[in-house]
């Protein structure tokens, strides 16, 4: 009987516990949400009467009237068709050989703990590797590859974190079956594994990439200009893109400047959102495919 009383008030204490907990995380879920909510709202209302097609084709100028997101826009599209190609490329590549190729030892795992505690370094640190190797030690200034080389290694600890994920996420069944059917190991992980784990890589490099997309700090470090007045010809020549412009606007006392940078933290969230979304949709559609 004693037995009884003991279980059903520790059942009570549990379920008094849990009804506690359950309104502490929906109040602070409630807490973010609004903040959030007023952070938007802030935005639209300072941004949406600059934002027109003019600010999207004009350059920087003096003027608040004149000044638009262009070189930004351009100069952050230049550094997504670098970062893609060289943090993919290497990330996929790593993640293959840690995870088919690697044998499972002490040393194999201190790599991938090194790995997975990058993916949560401060983006400045990035920006101060860059400089040392990238600006002064191969002396290629302050150029878009440089900054494009920076970002990859900013976003390169999260592609090959997500891709090892998606890489493991295959049954081992079926390389065991494609190896039975007298396949070598690479036939089997360039026909079996990576079409399988591609949805789960594109959508961690994705991320990834809107990671890249939104960052200050390191492009600060790196050399990127607060105002340019022409759009990259070439690896080596100088560079802006959106958060930097965005930054440089909010540091002026003007109110018609912070009008502005409102008009192009909407451009810098519509083109988040739509990435994000990419992710999203290529995630659930592909999610059950084993």
């Amino acid at each position: 009987m004693q037995t009884n009383t003991f279980s059903i008030n520790r059942m009570r204490r549990r379920v008094i516990v849990n009804q506690v907990f359950k309104y502490i995380f929906i109040f602070s879920m409630s807490l973010a949400l609004l903040a959030l909510a007023l952070l938007i709202y802030r935005i639209l209302n300072q941004g949406l009467g600059s934002l027109n097609i003019d600010f999207l084709r004009q350059f920087p100028a003096p003027y608040p009237e004149k000044a638009g997101l262009f070189a930004g826009i351009m100069g952050s599209l230049y550094l997504m068709f670098l970062i893609a190609p060289i943090s993919i490329t290497i990330g996929v590549s790593t993640a293959l050989y840690l995870e088919e190729y690697a044998a499972k030892n002490k040393f194999t795992r201190f790599i991938q703990i090194n790995v997975q505690n990058l993916a949560g370094v401060p983006s400045i640190v990035f920006g101060l590797l860059g400089l040392t190797f990238f600006v002064y030690l191969f002396s290629l200034g302050y150029t878009l590859i440089a900054g494009a080389l920076t970002m990859s290694l900013l976003i390169l600890p999260v592609i090959v974190v997500a891709s090892q994920e998606a890489i493991r996420a295959v049954p081992e069944d079926i390389r065991a079956a494609s190896i039975a059917m007298g396949a070598t190991k690479w036939q089997t992980i360039w026909r079996i594994v990576l079409p399988a784990s591609i949805p789960g890589i594109l959508t961690g490099s994705i991320l990834a990439l809107s990671r890249a997309i939104g960052e200050t700090a390191p492009l600060i470090i790196v050399g990127a200009a607060a105002a340019i007045y022409t759009i990259p010809d070439s690896l080596t020549s100088k560079y802006t893109a959106m958060p930097i412009q965005i930054y440089n606007w909010t540091t002026r006392p003007q109110e018609e400047w912070q009008y502005l940078a409102g008009a192009g933290i909407i451009v810098l969230l519509i083109i988040l959102l739509l990435m994000n979304s990419i992710a999203i949709w290529i995630r659930n559609k592909f999610q059950s495919r084993y």
